[in-house]
């Protein structure tokens, strides 16, 4: 008979369609609770708890000068731990009912300018070889497509539809969505192709974007390439793949693209998601009705 936690990993990984990243995470929150349960409470496991144990956690991790950010994560794990339990019946009152999550700083992601990816793509625009155009594209594919990292890594061939110029992206939850490419995107991508297929062997053959070695790409690789670029022409201090689709969302927004087409390219469940882009988007709007009012002359 399978434990609560392998029961709880299964309808993470089967029923909410987590990834196991995700998964992994929700696991080593619940454990982690579970060891100072035992310690500081002489209690094994973490199914029959109070909220006062949990308050006594949460006052743990702050004196662990752990971020706010990060215990939220940790009791949105437990949350679902204890939802689940509650679901298949094995508590009756679930602790977590009335926690409230503790209140972070608002984080206002600060896009690259037009002016930043035109000068990065002028510096990459002759890339040489297969690294040199794999890389330009996937650059172009962020900034063109608004895809989160992980939807890069695992675009496969298949997926990359050159004569309809669309893409179909596997997102979150295995939420499928279909992104229109650009033709000039097309054009970079069956050179792409051209190169790729001249490579010695192709392990991970059904991933579009691969390694010279043939291989899928890291996570931590894909971040490095960004960071790399960008730094030659942003000194902003952030700089990554989520910066792109940040990016993405932005110039849109700026230019006259509605929330609701935005939040479907981005693959949001809801508008509250897509919203926090248009900060950005109102200095836009803020800086235009200055210049334009007559009232500003």
């Amino acid at each position: 008979m399978k434990t609560n936690k392998e029961a709880f990993l299964d309808y993470l990984l089967l029923e909410k369609k987590y990834s196991p990243h995700t998964v992994g995470a929700y696991l080593n929150d619940v454990a982690s609770f579970e060891a100072f349960v035992k310690e500081s409470f002489d209690q094994e496991g973490g199914d029959l708890v109070n909220y006062s144990q949990i308050r006594s956690w949460i006052v743990f991790l702050v004196d662990q000068n752990i971020s706010n950010v990060s215990i939220n994560r940790k009791m949105a794990s437990l949350k679902a731990f204890y939802r689940f339990l509650l679901k298949i019946k094995q508590i009756e009152i679930n602790p977590m009912l009335k926690h409230k999550s503790l209140k972070t700083p608002k984080v206002v992601q600060i896009p690259f300018s037009e002016r930043e990816l035109k000068d990065l793509l002028a510096v990459i625009d002759a890339p040489v070889g297969f690294e040199g155009v794999r890389d330009r594209l996937i650059v172009e594919m962020f900034y063109v497509t608004g895809m989160r990292r992980a939807e890069l890594i695992h675009l496969t061939l298949e997926n990359v539809d050159r004569s309809n110029c669309t893409i179909k992206v596997l997102g979150k939850r295995n939420k499928e969505r279909i992104i229109p490419i650009l033709p000039i995107i097309a054009d970079q991508i069956d050179l792409y192709i051209e190169e790729r297929e001249g490579l010695e062997s192709l392990t991970d053959c059904r991933y579009f974007f691969v390694s010279k070695k043939g291989l899928k790409l890291s996570e931590s690789f894909v971040y490095r390439l960004i960071n790399s670029y960008f730094s030659r022409v942003s000194e902003k201090v952030k700089k990554s793949p989520h910066v792109l689709r940040h990016t993405f969302a932005t110039h849109l927004l700026n230019n006259g693209a509605d929330l609701n087409s935005v939040k479907e390219l981005l693959g949001h469940s809801s508008l509250a998601s897509t919203q926090v882009y248009t900060h950005n988007s109102l200095a836009e709007l803020k800086k235009v009705y200055k210049d334009a009012h007559p009232r500003n002359k």
